[in-house]
């Protein structure tokens, strides 16, 4: 899946640093990984990441657990219009 890795790495940065004036380069990340995206893979890899993104809110404390708990309820979003 073209750039998935790259999505996945930046989203992990972003939900680290849990800054929420970040919260529209996460957005933007998720949108442009759809746009290079085949349509058959789209929502698998949004999964991936839906999926990662739990993985780190788990492992997270205030901002960034809210942060990670955004990027999730996008995706989410992106799921639902699959």
């Amino acid at each position: 899946m073209p750039g998935l890795a790259d999505c996945q790495s930046l989203l992990r940065l972003l939900i680290a640093r849990g800054d929420p004036q970040a919260i529209p380069l996460a957005e933007n990340a998720i949108d442009q990984y759809l746009a290079i995206t085949p349509a058959g893979a789209r929502g698998r890899g949004l999964c991936v990441l839906q999926l990662d993104a739990r993985d780190q809110h788990v492992a997270a404390v205030g901002v960034q657990r809210s942060f990670a708990e955004t990027v999730d309820a996008y995706i989410a979003r992106k799921l639902a219009e699959e």
